[in-house]
């Protein structure tokens, strides 16, 4: 059996996280795979240091507008095949999604739509749920083991959010949203986090014009998932609440294969 440590970071900006010295934080973890979520940058923005660190490969997949969305992901176990977006060009063009293909599971890295702004981008998020689990389902029946993360821009049930009655009318917490990820769990994934914790007050983000972070005023929107035939290879899942430099804080999953 190996022993992976996966970690899961909307960094809000890479470049601004570069400043926050994301990679001094990088080294000391010395996690195997990173995912990063709403990386705002193309390739050619970047420093050298941030797309060569010693002994990971790195794959970028940013979005067509500049200074939007985006993923990466830093991986010491070089993938068989890396793929980008899920083959649907309204999504794919906002850099969401990649796919990396290891020897004993399929990586997804996500950083799914946020429908706060109005009912048009609302719809767009729930059309991207729809497809990302139409997209799952076909992976798991070719017989890909699936470790799927990001900010899911949702918090699932009231324990994953401080004021679940203040915001049930707000996207993050509605009813259609929060029903989409019983649906999708129903279809046989498991939130890992849930596999390990069961408590209240467990957050993963905190908005910055409140200063919620202070008060832990915060929602759970970033997960690791895995499908249910898979779940016996996660050996814990957690929250690292103390790294600071972006409004979301990493998650950790760590895996035996």
């Amino acid at each position: 059996m190996t022993n992976l440590r996966l970690i899961s970071w909307n960094v809000n900006g890479i470049r601004a996280v570069h400043r926050k010295g994301f990679l001094e934080w990088f080294e000391k973890e010395n996690a195997d795979i990173v995912s990063l979520q709403e990386t705002k940058a193309q390739v050619d923005q970047l420093p050298k240091k941030l797309i060569n660190i010693p002994e990971y490969n790195s794959y970028f997949h940013s979005a067509r507008r500049k200074g939007y969305s985006g993923v990466a992901t830093y991986s010491r176990v070089s993938p068989n095949k890396v793929f980008e977006g899920m083959g649907i060009d309204k999504f794919d063009t906002e850099g969401r999604l990649q796919r990396l293909d290891f020897d004993k599971f399929t990586l997804l890295n996500i950083y799914y739509p946020n429908g706060g702004r109005d009912e048009e981008r609302l719809k767009y998020k729930l059309d991207f749920y729809d497809a990302f689990l139409d997209y799952t389902n076909d992976l798991r029946d070719q017989g890909f083991n699936l470790v799927i993360c990001g900010d899911l821009n949702t918090a699932h049930k009231p324990i994953d959010l401080a004021r679940p009655d203040a915001n049930e009318n707000v996207s993050g917490f509605l009813p259609v949203e929060r029903e989409w990820v019983s649906k999708f769990l129903d279809n046989g994934y498991v939130d890992t986090f849930r596999m390990f914790n069961q408590d209240g007050e467990n957050y993963t983000w905190w908005s910055y014009r409140t200063k919620a972070r202070d008060r832990n005023v915060g929602w759970r929107l970033d997960y690791y998932f895995v499908n249910e035939e898979f779940k016996d290879n996660v050996k814990n899942s957690y929250i690292l609440s103390d790294v600071m430099g972006s409004d979301h804080c990493p998650i950790c999953l760590e895996l035996d294969i």
